[in-house]
């Protein structure tokens, strides 16, 4: 089986036999994969009223466990967003009455973020609708493939992850 990557390497081949281009045989595909991934995953939001980011600031409170709440500093550490971001994405999900601020019991100039019932509902069903999807997007794989190619793609993602900073 033949794909965009295969075709586009073949001609890379050919106009520049003098550069290795093999990086492209596996790169190429995960940036294509990971385009694919981004439209799946807007699709299963949209399809709760979400969009991307409001999913990862409700799934980082709904993995926190009960009583799903997070200071803002964590809730930056899990979403790797700006401090600004941050305040005005909490602004907008307590508008739609997804989280709410509450007082930090430690720290009396603190505050915490707690996802509200109808937040963790939403968090719920569309992580129930991306897996689905992604699902959908691995059936081609075998149990064993699936855990092959995460074991693989962890050892190129895992530097990257405990990069300080």
């Amino acid at each position: 089986m033949e794909d965009e990557v295969d075709r586009l390497v073949a001609a890379w081949r050919r106009e520049r036999p003098d550069l290795d281009v093999e990086p492209l045989e596996v790169l190429s595909r995960v940036s294509r994969l990971a385009r694919h991934l981004d439209r799946a995953r807007r699709l299963a939001f949209s399809e709760h009223g979400l969009e991307p980011w409001e999913f990862d600031v409700l799934t980082s409170l709904r993995r926190a466990g009960a009583p799903y709440q997070l200071s803002p500093g964590q809730l930056l550490t899990q979403t790797l967003v700006t401090s600004g971001t941050m305040t005005n994405r909490i602004d907008r999900l307590a508008k739609k009455g997804l989280v709410e601020r509450l007082p930090d019991p430690s720290d009396r100039r603190g505050v915490l973020v707690r996802l509200t019932p109808e937040g963790r509902d939403r968090a719920d069903q569309a992580l129930a609708g991306l897996l689905a999807q992604e699902r959908a997007i691995l059936a081609q794989l075998s149990r064993a493939q699936r855990g092959d190619l995460a074991a693989l793609l962890r050892q190129l993602t895992a530097p990257f992850d405990n990069i300080p900073g």
